[in-house]
């Protein structure tokens, strides 16, 4: 038997055949793959391929629902009779130790401290709301606060919203006499009051009116609806101290639409609180030359 093949050419085949095989395996072992990082990169132990990224959803705007608002306005509520009863326990015991706590309850000052300290706790619980039960670590971003650029148009804007409602308050039947003057019996309680209107109230009216309310409604009843609902809402919590009369309400209501338009079309809390800071700053300006400095307050019943 010999020891070579039948057929000289057959090895010679072989060994072409061969070269082709390891060429084209050369060939696509040096094509391009795309570069893929991430978690399916390590699972599967090949940092060089890259699995497909799924988009995140967007961010449930507003944050807190229909239910958290209405939590909200009870623990307001509860918070503000808290505060208002500290107040007067410290009054009481510490100041005038001598007068009942009925008299003491009717005070301007002492409502005015007593309001104060339960909007402290209130805002507090704003932000545990925001922060935490929600999520949200950034509670301006969440409120939609947006500091404007520029702050003197809204300013100029409250005052002008002032001076035109003003002159339309001429023109609407206005009650002689309504339960916000006992506010203004002497000079400290006005200047109280006055500096109270312009800084602290306005803030924690917009927080909740245009921060929390308004986003809610919009999403369930959208934006023209939310606007008016909105606004109504801002004037009932004003009806007590204007008696309810509808020539005054109607003016607040009118100024609740504002607002709120700022914040629907401007997207910023913070303009909505300019403008209604110089709104009340405009009210208390006026008051303060009609009676001379406050020191004639009896000519606001004239």
């Amino acid at each position: 038997m010999s020891a070579f093949s039948e057929n000289p050419g057959q090895g010679s085949d072989d060994r072409s055949q061969e070269a082709e095989l390891r060429s084209d395996l050369h060939s696509l072992e040096r094509s391009e793959v795309p570069p893929v990082n991430g978690p399916a990169a390590i699972a599967s132990g090949d940092a060089g391929i890259e699995a497909p990224v799924l988009a995140s959803e967007p961010l449930r705007d507003p944050a807190w629902s229909g239910l958290d608002v209405l939590r909200l306005t009870f623990i307001a509520l509860v918070a503000l009779v808290i505060g208002t009863g500290a107040v007067l326990v410290v009054v009481h015991f510490w100041v005038f130790p001598k007068t009942p706590l009925g008299g003491l309850a009717r005070l301007p000052l002492v409502a005015v401290a007593g309001e104060a300290v339960g909007y402290v706790l209130v805002l507090a619980y704003m932000y545990v709301l925001v922060t935490r039960e929600c999520g949200r670590a950034d509670f301006l971003k969440a409120l939609h606060w947006n500091w404007p650029r520029t702050v003197a148009p809204y300013l100029a804007g409250g005052v002008a919203l002032s001076l035109t409602l003003q002159l339309l308050a001429r023109l609407l039947p206005m009650p002689k006499n309504l339960p916000i003057d006992t506010f203004f019996r002497t000079p400290a309680e006005a200047w109280v009051l006055s500096v109270f209107s312009i800084t602290f109230a306005p803030l924690m009216e917009e927080l909740f009116f245009r921060g929390f309310l308004y986003p809610v409604l919009r999403r369930g009843i959208g934006v023209t609806a939310a606007i008016f609902v909105t606004a109504f809402a801002f004037a009932m919590l004003h009806g007590a101290q204007l008696m309810f009369a509808w020539g005054p309400v109607l003016v607040i209501a009118l100024v609740g639409v504002v607002l709120t338009m700022v914040r629907a079309y401007k997207d910023s809390v913070a303009g909505a609180l300019l403008i209604h800071a110089a709104y009340n700053g405009t009210l208390s300006t006026l008051m303060f030359i009609g009676t001379d400095g406050f020191r004639h307050l009896e000519k606001l019943n004239q």
